[in-house]
């Protein structure tokens, strides 16, 4: 029976395949994050009759191992983000600046992550479109174009971080025969060499990124078990909550690296890799449940990696003269110095690693790129033509970064606390749209998130943002000097401070007389509401 089903599923699609697709049909194509040839199928030889009206209100099937399987892949694209070198830099800080006192906050940064990337699954599963199309329909167009600039700036942001830090890696793993600006070359290469591999199918993309990020837990867990860190002192720092007036800002930049602006519009996308019907409501809560379990597995593994790095620095630098002046460019050098060799050196080790995470978090941010780009400005261009240009973007500015500080490392940390309040600043306009949205019983049908769900989403949109403005605080004021960048400054923080207002008037949970009356209707075919 179930080899019948098997052959039909592979009928229907080389059907699809065959006949030309209805005008409306090739409209909506051209929107979608993936083609309907390129989705998996997620077969199920027990489903009930697709044409059955009870079909769409039945319970989801039971569990399965093997659907289990089918879904598994977003998620670990999407934790991708919680291990870019960015975060990297952020736990080697921690660590050897507050020891293991800061442990628990990294698990509940983690669990407020998966939170986050949770109800960004939700609107891309329930509607069959991912958050920068919504965005699109749901805003004026002088909000979206602000927020797709928003969006793209916090991308080059974040992307000149993660080019940056696989050029430190393969410098490293060069002897430094290789300077950081021909790493950014490689990287750049190797990005549009793997992105490639999409042409193949989604799972072998897939596969790709499990490799990476296997390479990376491997690296940083070996790290781990050379140094041999406090096994008391880690559970201690897990299970008790301690904070000192020294480590706060360790501790605004743990949580501020957790929420990546271009990662909550990507996983919307990514979930649309499964061809799953928005109007059955039994297969979308399917595929919720499966995603839940898949994510919460893939950002338990980045927790563990995190955790590997910040024990790692906290077990050989903390309480060091050189706690305050470690960073991603002489991290591995002072690695080597604290630990030595072994059958293989620890900076090699830490290279390898570093490689992973960059590498790895490129080519997503590249491919986050192409779905902002596309869904913002309802671009009629092929992928690798979007891929292009979302890449260039970033390249160009990162090629410039690495030939002027390419000498200085004082300055590349300076350029990187900047790269993070850039991406503080940007987080509210991913946020924001996203708790609008999923909220909205017009967009989201049955799968609008209840009251309870909508308080503790707010919450800790909140928390994130309240933390992410004492980190603006607290480097503008000790940053910004002189009168005329001081009213530069607060100037643009008055036009952003309105801006967020107007986002979270525009919202369902605040009721405003700034709120649009009615939002633009969504095509009936992508919702999730029924008939």
């Amino acid at each position: 029976m179930e080899n019948d089903v098997k052959v039909e599923e592979k009928k229907l699609e080389e059907a699809d395949r065959l006949l030309p697709p209805s005008d409306e049909e090739s409209e909506y194509e051209s929107e979608a994050a993936y083609e309907s040839r390129d989705k998996i199928v997620i077969v199920d030889s027990e489903s009930p009759d697709d044409d059955d009206p009870a079909a769409a209100a039945a319970a989801p099937p039971p569990f399965s191992w093997r659907k289990l399987w089918l879904f598994t892949g977003p998620g670990f694209l999407m934790s991708i983000a919680f291990l870019d070198p960015g975060n990297l830099e952020g736990d080697l800080q921690a660590g050897a600046i507050a020891g293991y006192s800061l442990l628990w906050l990294l698990m509940w940064a983690t669990a407020m992550g998966l939170l986050i990337q949770m109800l960004s699954a939700r609107v891309g599963v329930a509607t069959g479109r991912h958050l920068a199309e919504l965005c699109r329909d749901e805003y004026p167009n002088w909000a979206r174009y602000v927020l797709w600039s928003m969006a793209e700036i916090a991308l080059i942001g974040a992307d000149i971080q993660e080019v940056i830090g696989s050029a430190i890696a393969i410098q490293i793993l060069s002897r430094g025969v290789l300077p950081l600006w021909a790493g950014v070359v490689i990287t750049a290469s190797d990005c549009f060499l793997f992105l490639f591999l999409e042409n193949y199918g989604v799972r072998k993309l897939e596969a790709m990124f499990a490799v990476l990020i296997a390479t990376m837990g491997l690296s940083f867990a070996w790290m781990f078990g050379e140094t041999k860190p406090s096994g008391k002192e880690l559970m201690i720092g897990i299970l008790l909550p301690r904070l000192s007036s020294k480590t706060i800002r360790q501790a605004v930049g743990v949580v501020g690296c957790v929420i990546m602006p271009h990662n909550v519009f990507l996983h919307s996308a990514l979930v649309q890799s499964r061809k799953i019907d928005p109007k059955r409501k039994s297969r979308v809560q399917e595929a919720l449940n499966y995603y839940l379990i898949e994510s919460s597995v893939a950002l338990f593994i980045s927790f563990m990696i995190n955790l590997f790095v910040t024990t790692v620095f906290a077990k050989g630098f903390y309480g060091t003269e050189k706690a305050n002046n470690i960073g991603l460019v002489n991290a591995g050098q002072y690695l080597q110095e604290k630990f030595g060799g072994g059958l293989l050196p620890i900076l090699y080790i830490w290279g390898i690693g570093l490689l992973a995470a960059g590498q790895s978090s490129t080519i997503t941010g590249t491919y986050a790129g192409q779905f902002i780009m596309g869904g913002f400005l309802n671009l009629r261009l092929k992928k690798w033509m979007r891929a292009v240009i979302t890449r260039s973007c970033a390249i160009v500015p990162t090629m410039i970064v690495a030939i002027v500080f390419n000498t200085s490392e004082a300055s590349l940390d300076v350029l990187n606390e900047w790269l993070n309040v850039l991406q503080s600043v940007q987080i509210p306009f991913a946020l924001l749209p996203l708790l609008t949205l999923v909220s909205k019983e017009e967009v989201m049908g049955d799968f609008k998130i209840g009251p309870i769900l909508q308080r503790i989403a707010w919450t800790v949109a909140a928390l994130v943002m309240i933390i992410n403005g004492y980190l603006l605080l607290d480097f503008f004021v000790s940053e910004v000097n002189g009168f005329m960048f001081g009213v530069t400054v607060c100037v643009w923080t008055t036009a952003y401070v309105a801006f967020i207002v107007y986002l979270i008037s525009h919202s369902n949970f605040f009721p405003s007389p700034w709120s649009s009356s009615s939002s633009i209707e969504l095509p009936k075919r992508v919702t999730a509401s029924n008939s």
